[in-house]
C-alpha cells in the first residue's frame, strides 16, 4: 500500500534520494527546502508502508510573471522509483499538486519541462493528463538535450 500525502521537511532527504536514483537533473537540499517552505501545499510524496519515500512531486507557483499574466503553477520535478512505477502514482501526485495550485493559489494553468526522449513521461503528461506542447526549448538540459515545454489548463 502506498500513501500520497503533502511533503514535510523530514521527507526532503528521501525525495533527494529518489531523485538521485532516477533522474539526471539533481538539486541541492537548499532547493528542496525552498520549495517545501515557500509552497508547502504544492509538493507531495508517495510513501510505502514502511514510511520510505518511493515517489515525489516538487512544485511551485511561478514567480516571474508579467502583471497581466494569470497565476500559474510549475512542476519542477517528479519521480517514482522503478519498482513502484505503473501503479498510477505519478498521475496521483500530479493531480494532487494541480488541485492545490488551483484551489489555494487560483492557478489557471500548470507548466512543466520534459526531455524529448522521455517517452513514458510524455505519455503521462499528454495522453493521460491532457497537457499540450507549447514550445521546444533547445539545449534545455545540462547534457544538451532539448525539452518540451508543456502546459495544462486548470480552468476546465
Amino acid at each position: 500500500m502506498v500513501n500520497v500525502r503533502p511533503v514535510k521537511v523530514d521527507d526532503l532527504m528521501g525525495m533527494q534520494a529518489c531523485n538521485l536514483q532516477n533522474l539526471p537533473e539533481n538539486y541541492t537540499m537548499k532547493y528542496y527546502l525552498y520549495h517545501a517552505m515557500t509552497w508547502p501545499s504544492l509538493s507531495y510524496v508517495a510513501e510505502d508502508n514502511k514510511g520510505r519515500i518511493v515517489g515525489y512531486i516538487l512544485a511551485k507557483m511561478e514567480e516571474e510573471t508579467q502583471e497581466e499574466e494569470e497565476p500559474h503553477g510549475h512542476v519542477t520535478s517528479i519521480s517514482v522509483l522503478r519498482s513502484y512505477r505503473r501503479l498510477g502514482l505519478a498521475k496521483k501526485l500530479m493531480v494532487q499538486s494541480q488541485q492545490a495550485m488551483q484551489q489555494i493559489y487560483g492557478a489557471s494553468y500548470v507548466s512543466l519541462h520534459v526531455r524529448k526522449s522521455n517517452r513514458a513521461a510524455l505519455g503521462l503528461y499528454r495522453d493521460t493528463l491532457g497537457f499540450t506542447l507549447k514550445d521546444i526549448e533547445k539545449n534545455y538540459y545540462a547534457d544538451g538535450e532539448d525539452a518540451y515545454a508543456m502546459q495544462l489548463s486548470l480552468n476546465q
